[in-house]
């Protein structure tokens, strides 16, 4: 995946995007025939863990070394535990505040978050400053949240 052209990059991302907004009402509807969200969690996961499983069937190479688990932050795979945390919120919150609400509250945060990670070089990730344009950026999305929320 290293050696995709930059012109496939942004498609790529926002298909990304686009197909994260049916998560949450598929995981809805996936409660409400589950009842349970915490079997629905798990439901919903499996086809997750079969796809990845299949992949690193089909393309087991590069494996870690030794070295490299040995050096990988605390942190690093905890990722998948704050997934599973998005999964959970969609599946109980998008059927009482709707799709559109939902998807602008998580990418609003998501945002917010970002520029944070971003200033701060957090998750090893390298410092961009907290500029201007960037604030006007976030105030924008949180202004437009507001009025998707209330309208």
């Amino acid at each position: 995946m290293d050696n995709i052209r930059t012109v496939w990059l942004y498609p790529l991302i926002l298909a990304a995007g686009a197909l994260q907004a049916w998560g949450p009402p598929m995981n809805s509807a996936l409660r409400k025939a589950l009842i349970n969200p915490w079997v629905s969690s798990l439901v919903s996961f499996v086809p997750i863990i079969a796809f990845l499983g299949v992949l690193v069937l089909c393309l087991p190479r590069p494996l870690p070394t030794v070295d490299s688990v040995s050096q990988m932050p605390w942190w690093a795979p905890l990722g998948g535990v704050i997934g599973a945390f998005a999964v959970v919120a969609g599946l109980l919150f998008v059927s009482k505040v709707g799709a559109g609400a939902f998807a602008g509250l998580t990418i609003t945060a998501n945002i917010l978050m970002s520029l944070a990670i971003d200033h701060y070089g957090l998750f090893g990730m390298q410092t961009q400053a907290l500029s201007l344009p960037r604030l006007v950026g976030a105030g924008l999305m949180v202004g437009g949240i507001a009025l998707i929320s209330r309208f």
